[in-house]
């Protein structure tokens, strides 16, 4: 059987390294690299009186894991802008109602047609990296980051499959 429906001659999977992050109807600028999208369900653990040699598990609470999202430092103030929110909601006048949002994680193959959608729900700043240890004996890129807590996520189902040009 096919892996893939509309290009059944395909048989690489996507590429990791074609993505693109979106937020507030953008695509973060310079995004090099982001976590992977990981839910769990623990295990809810129960005996019947009758059977107690057995125990029974059914579903209990799912949880998502942070994700976080890396670019080189440049000037783009998004994830800072965005990071100072969260750690200014104590103050008086700060407002609670833009401090969340929610995201989209666009996946490309080597075309650059989208071929997968993600959509990461409620989504918060819980950790912010302005910059890496700086270190005069090396030339690598600084990067910053954003640890983003989030309360869900679920595939775009009607980014579908689509149909790859041959050259």
């Amino acid at each position: 059987m096919a892996e893939f429906s509309v290009n059944p001659t395909r048989f690489d999977p996507y590429k990791s390294h074609m993505f693109r992050v979106r937020w507030d109807g953008v695509y973060v600028a310079g995004l090099s690299k982001m976590s992977p999208l990981k839910r769990s369900t623990a295990p809810v653990t129960h005996r019947v009186g009758g059977d107690p040699g057995h125990d029974r598990k059914s579903p209990g609470l799912t949880t998502y894991d942070a994700v976080t999202l890396e670019r080189g430092v440049t000037h783009d103030l998004a994830f800072e802008a965005w990071a100072n929110k969260v750690s200014s909601l104590r103050q008086p006048g700060i407002s609670l109602r833009d401090f969340r949002k929610d995201l989209i994680v666009d996946v490309f193959n080597e075309a650059n047609q989208k071929v997968l959608s993600y959509k990461l729900f409620r989504c918060w700043v819980s950790e912010y990296q302005a910059l890496p240890a700086l270190d005069a004996a090396t030339a690598v890129v600084a990067i910053q980051s954003i640890k983003l807590e989030l309360e869900g996520w679920e595939r775009d189902t009607s980014v579908t499959e689509p149909a790859e040009q041959s050259v």
